[in-house]
């Protein structure tokens, strides 16, 4: 099985794709990256940018699924309203392209990759590589995160 998995965000949003087998002990990194958007542009190009960057990857990779983070409603509402109009444009695109939609909420992730609910983004960082077979440095949190999702899917989700 093949999944995008999205860590939603408008300055940064995490994007990786990932891929298990039955034959796998674990899953293989295929693609990760940051969508990062100019913050001196309009919220609606960067929408825009966000939404035809995440296109172009899944008509590139066809995966079946994406997986993405569930909003974590903080104290500052106007990230968070923007935040969920990246979720929004995230989810039209998947059904636009028929993908099957996982969403998991950071306890959930944390949980699946660390075995803990409240464990650090540092302790997650370093469980990530044990889960997954990654060739390539990462360096932004964002990245790692939206592996994390992937891999909360793979525990969760039985495919066939």
């Amino acid at each position: 099985m093949k999944l995008i998995s999205i860590d939603p965000g408008y300055d940064r949003c995490g994007v990786a794709i990932i891929e298990k087998t039955k034959q796998q002990n674990k899953g293989v990194l295929i693609f990760s990256g940051c969508l990062e958007t100019n913050s001196k542009d309009i919220f609606t190009d960067r929408l825009f940018y966000i939404g035809d960057s995440l296109e172009k990857i899944i008509k590139k990779e066809s995966p079946p699924g994406l997986a993405i983070e569930k909003l974590f409603f903080n104290t500052n509402q106007k990230t968070a309203t923007n935040v969920a109009e990246v979720r929004g444009t995230i989810l039209y695109i998947a059904k636009k392209h028929n993908l099957e939609i996982y969403e998991y909420t950071p306890l959930e992730i944390k949980v699946a990759t660390t075995g803990y609910g409240r464990s650090t983004k540092s302790q997650m960082i370093s469980m990530i590589p044990h889960l997954i077979q990654i060739d390539k440095k990462i360096t932004k949190d964002d990245e790692w995160d939206a592996i994390a999702v992937g891999l909360t899917c793979f525990a969760h989700e039985k495919f066939s």
